[in-house]
C-alpha cells in the first residue's frame, strides 16, 4: 500500500526512481510522482494512473539531479488526482515530501496551520506534514523542525523529506509504516520495502518506530526522533534479481501459482525428521515447552493468511488437543480481548507489516500472552517484534492475490501441529504417514499444475458469470473461503464460501442455471453428504464444478466440470485443493481483461487502518 523510493549518489536520480516505482507497483496504487533537485531546484512531476504514464511524461520532461524522492499512491485521503498525488510541497515549494500511512490529527492540525496562513492545495492528509515543518522551521535548523513536526503528528507514517535549504541530504522517519535503508557505493536509497534496492546494493537497514535517518552524501545518520543517536546493524539481502522478475509468465500471479512446488518444499527443507516423525523448528525452539503445555492459541490474521489460520485450528484441535481461536487482526485489537497468561498468539502475515495484524500482535504482548509469528518477508516489523516464530521462505510474492504465500502458511502450521502433537499425543507412526504425505505434496502439486490447460479451457465456460457459490466441509471449507476470495479479488465476480451443509440455511436460494456452484468433494468420511449437496444443486440446475481425487468415477455423475486431485492426508487436503481453484480464477480474470497482477483498490500490503 503505497511505495516510497528515494535516491542520493552520483548518478541521475530520476531513472533511479522510476525502476524503483515499477518494483513497488505490487503494492497497488493510482497515481505516482518524483521530484528531484538541481542547483537548487526543485522538479516535481506527478501523474494519475500507471507508472507508464509518468514515465511518458518524464521522456519530454527528464527532470536532473543526483538526489530525488518518489512515491507510488493508494488514495485514503483525497480522490486520486495528479493534485492529490505526491509529493507534495509547503506553502513556498521550498519543502518536498512523500508519505505512506495515515496522520490521524490532520484536521486539528490543518485548522491550525490555516489560521496561521498557510495555503493548502490538496485534499490529503499528507500535505499537513509538509506545512507543519514548514510553520517550525526557523530557516536555520531543518532537522530541528523535522522532528518536532512528528512529535506533533498522530497517527501512522513512513516518510521521507527534502528542501532546497540542504539540497544534499534526505531526512527519512517511520512509525508503523515499514522503512528500508540501502547502502550502496558512494550512494544512498529509501525504500518501502527491498524490491527497489536489489538492482543496487544487498547492505540494507530497517527504521525501527520513532526512528529517522538523514542521509548524506558522507553517510547515514540515525536517531530517535526524540535525538538519541542510534547505531544500526546492517544486513544482506539474500533475494536475487529474478525472484521479482516474471520470468517468462504474463504475470506474476501465474508465475508465483507454478512456483508453488518448489516454495512448499523450501517451507519444509530442513526442518523434518523423517525417520522419527518428528519436526525442527530452530525459531521456536526457545517456546517449543509454552507450545506443548498452553492452554489455548488463538491466531490473528487478515484475508487469506486467516483462511490459512482457519486450518491452523482443525489442524492444531484435531492433533494437539490444544483449543484454537482465529481472530481477525482488525476486530481483535478494538474489543478488549480476554487474554490469559498461558495464552500463545500466532501471527500471520504475508509480508511482515499488515497494519491490523502488527497492532494486534502488540495488544497480545501488552497483555502478558507469548506472541508468535509465521511471515514471509524476512526482516519485516513482525518479525522483529514477535517473541518467535517460522519464515515460510516462499519468497517474494508480487501478485497482489496471494497464492504461494497461502500454502506455505498451511505447510508452516502443519509442521508447527506435528512437533506439537509428537511432543503430546501423536505416535510416530502417525507422524512418519502424515510427513511421508507432505513430503510428497509438492510433486502432487505439479500434477494438479498440468492440468492447467483444461482449467483454462473450463473457465471460459464460466467467464461471464456473475455469481459464484464455494462450498467445502472440513478442512476444505477455509479452502472454500479462499478460493472465493481469489475469485472476487482479480475477476471483479461476486463470489461467496460456505460449509457445505449450510447451503440449505440460506445460500440455496440463490441457486439456478445461472449459478455455478464449486465443490471442494474428496473422498473423506464425509464424502456422501457432499454428494448429497451437489444432488440438490443439480436439482435446482445449478452448474456444478468439482475438485475430487483421482479414480473418483461417480462424481462425474453429478458435475459439469471436474478436476482430480492426487490423494493425501486429509489433513493435508488444502494443500491440493486450492491449487484449480487459484488457476480458474487467475483465468476467469484473464479472460474478462482484469489487471490480474493489480486489481483495481486492492493494495498488496496494507500499512494502514
Amino acid at each position: 500500500m503505497c511505495g516510497i523510493v528515494g535516491y542520493l549518489g552520483n548518478r541521475e536520480a530520476a531513472p533511479i526512481l522510476i525502476n524503483g516505482l515499477k518494483r513497488l507497483e505490487y503494492r497497488g496504487y493510482d497515481s505516482a510522482g518524483i521530484a528531484t533537485i538541481h542547483d537548487e531546484t526543485i522538479h516535481i512531476i506527478k501523474e494519475v494512473g500507471k507508472i507508464r504514464k509518468l514515465e511518458e511524461a518524464l521522456a519530454h520532461d527528464m527532470p536532473p539531479g543526483l538526489l530525488g524522492i518518489g512515491h507510488t499512491r493508494w488514495a485514503t485521503h483525497g480522490k486520486p488526482n495528479k493534485v492529490n498525488a505526491h509529493p507534495h510541497s509547503d506553502c513556498h515549494n521550498n519543502i518536498i515530501l512523500i508519505h505512506n500511512g495515515i496522520i490521524e490529527n490532520f484536521s486539528s492540525l490543518k485548522t491550525v496551520l490555516q489560521q496561521s496562513g498557510h495555503i493548502f492545495r490538496t485534499e490529503t492528509d499528507t500535505e499537513v506534514i509538509a506545512h507543519l515543518i514548514e510553520e517550525l522551521y526557523d530557516g536555520i535548523h531543518f532537522e530541528e523542525a523535522f522532528r518536532e513536526a512528528l512529535l506533533k503528528i498522530e497517527g501512522t507514517f513512513g516518510v521521507a523529506v527534502i528542501t532546497k535549504d540542504e539540497p544534499d541530504k534526505i531526512f527519512v522517519a517511520r512509525k508503523g509504516s515499514p522503512i528500508v535503508i540501502g547502502i550502496g557505493s558512494d550512494e544512498y536509497f529509501v525504500a518501502s520495502d527491498v524490491t527497489p534496492l536489489i538492482p543496487h546494493t544487498r547492505n540494507v537497514f530497517y527504521l525501527e518506530d520513532d526512528e529517522m535517518a538523514i542521509l548524506t552524501k558522507q553517510g547515514v545518520i540515525t536517531k530517535t526522533i526524540h535525538n538519541k543517536v542510534i547505531e544500526k546493524q546492517v544486513q544482506k539481502i539474500t533475494l536475487e534479481l529474478s525472484d521479482i522478475e516474471k520470468q517468462g509468465f504474463e504475470h506474476f500471479m501465474l508465475k508465483e501459482i507454478f512456483e508453488q512446488p518448489k516454495t512448499i518444499m523450501d517451507t519444509m527443507r530442513g526442518r523434518i525428521l523423517r525417520e522419527e516423525g518428528l519436526v525442527k523448528l530452530g525459531g521456536l525452539a526457545e517456546v517449543e515447552d509454552k507450545l506443548v503445555h498452553t492452554g489455548r492459541i488463538i491466531f490473528i490474521a487478515s484475508g487469506t493468511s486467516w483462511h490459512a489460520a482457519l486450518i491452523g485450528e482443525y489442524l492444531l484441535e484435531e492433533f494437539c488437543r490444544i483449543p484454537v481461536e482465529v481472530e481477525y487482526a482488525s476486530e481483535f485489537r478494538y474489543r478488549n480481548p480476554i487474554i490469559n497468561d498461558n495464552d500463545i498468539i500466532i501471527a500471520i502475515s504475508q509480508s511482515g507489516e499488515t497494519a491490523d495484524t502488527l497492532a494486534a500482535l502488540r495488544e497480545g504482548k501488552h497483555k502478558g500472552a507469548l506472541v508468535l509469528g509465521i511471515v514471509n518477508a524476512v526482516g519485516s516489523t513482525i518479525a522483529r517484534e514477535t517473541h518467535a516464530g517460522v519464515y515460510i521462505h516462499a519468497g517474494p510474492e508480487i501478485g497482489v492475490a496471494s497464492t504461494k504465500a497461502f500454502t506455505s502458511q498451511v505447510t508452516a502450521i502443519v509442521l508447527i501441529t506435528i512437533l506439537i502433537a509428537r511432543k503430546k499425543y501423536m505416535s510416530v507412526v502417525q507422524g512418519k504417514q502424515i510427513l511421508d504425505d507432505l513430503l510428497k505434496i509438492p510433486e502432487n502439486v505439479q500434477k494438479i499444475l498440468d492440468q492447467n490447460d483444461y482449467i483454462k479451457e473450463m473457465a471460459e465456460t464460466y467467464k461471464n458469470r456473475r455469481n459464484f457459490l464455494y462450498l467445502g466441509r472440513g478442512y476444505n471449507f477455509p479452502v472454500a473461503l479462499e478460493g472465493a476470495l481469489k475469485l472476487k479479488e482479480i475477476s471483479y465476480i461476486h463470489a461467496e464460501g460456505y460449509p457445505a451443509a449450510e447451503m440449505k440455511h440460506g445460500p440455496i436460494a440463490l441457486i439456478d442455471e445461472n449459478m455455478p456452484v464449486v465443490f471442494i468433494a474428496t473422498q473423506d468420511a464425509i464424502y456422501d453428504k457432499v454428494i448429497s449437496n451437489i444432488q440438490e444443486v443439480k436439482a435446482r440446475k445449478g452448474r456444478v464444478i468439482c475438485i475430487a481425487n483421482e479414480g473418483d468415477e461417480r462424481i462425474k455423475e453429478f458435475a459439469d466440470h471436474v478436476v482430480y486431485i492426487p490423494t493425501t492426508h486429509q489433513a493435508l487436503t488444502p494443500l491440493l485443493t486450492v491449487i484449480p481453484l487459484q488457476l480458474l480464477a487467475y483465468h476467469i480474470a484473464v479472460l474478462r481483461g482484469c489487471d490480474v497482477d493489480q486489481p483495481r483498490n486492492l493494495a498488496k500490503s496494507v500499512t494502514v487502518e
